[in-house]
């Protein structure tokens, strides 16, 4: 499995813009949009709630267009070459901004259709308020992608049974769960997932957590491949 390079999908906030060419401009817009759409490389839009990116930030990317009917009902259209390296990842933020002992819940459910064919993952990014920690939780995964880190064995929480990994990419900590096996739907509990981190590993200490996002950390999808996000709740109380 090909080592993971790290997303930070606030790139465009933090960082300076990848030159990507024109090919991202001559994208289709897509044809799935009642309500928004955008084939630009930083493209986004706040919806009932959630704040959809379009997030083209890798070396190397080709097209990819992203569409929404609202903030849980969403997809994209991606045409990347296969060169390795993650080039994008679309995806769906809820900002929640409670540290974890304060959350008396936290969770999310999702269903999705993905394609059998490019390299992709289908995740849950997870960000402190400060950017040090990035809690990946992996629900799908297809061709030649793999976690950043090393094997800490496998751990049942929050509904599921993942392998987790743990590394660093130089700017954070990095703390990959993957699903021991592929779905579509289902529900997450993150919270205990959190304070595993936490309690009874001490991998870090009573964070606040800031986005929870869910999207398609695209590596390539040669042709052009369709990633739709049927329904997404993220829930904290």
């Amino acid at each position: 499995m090909a080592t993971r390079t790290p997303n930070r999908i606030t790139r465009a906030l933090l960082g300076p813009a990848l030159a990507l060419g024109a090919v991202v401009g001559l994208s289709p817009a897509p044809a799935h949009a009642t309500v928004w759409s955008s084939c630009d490389q930083w493209g986004n839009t706040a919806l009932n709630g959630y704040t959809l990116y379009n997030n083209i930030w890798g070396s190397g990317a080709g097209s990819q267009c992203v569409w929404a009917n609202s903030g849980t009902n969403w997809g994209v259209w991606a045409n990347h070459p296969d060169t390795g390296g993650i080039k994008s990842y679309p995806n769906s933020k809820k900002v929640i901004n409670r540290t974890i002992t304060s959350l008396g819940s936290l969770s999310s459910s999702y269903s999705v259709t993905v394609p059998s064919s490019g390299a992709y993952n289908t995740s849950y990014d997870i960000w402190d308020t400060d950017y040090d920690y990035e809690i990946m939780l992996w629900v799908n995964h297809n061709g030649a992608v793999g976690p950043l880190g090393s094997s800490q064995g496998n751990v049942s929480l929050g509904g599921h049974t993942w392998t987790v990994h743990k590394g660093s990419n130089g700017a954070n900590e990095v703390f990959s769960f993957l699903r021991t096996s592929d779905s579509s739907s289902g529900t997450v509990n993150i919270l205990p997932i959190l304070r595993w981190i936490k309690d009874t590993k001490g991998w870090f200490g009573n964070e606040t957590i800031g986005d929870v996002q869910f999207g398609y950390e695209i590596t390539s999808s040669s042709g052009g491949l369709d990633f739709r996000t049927d329904n997404l709740t993220v829930s904290s109380s």
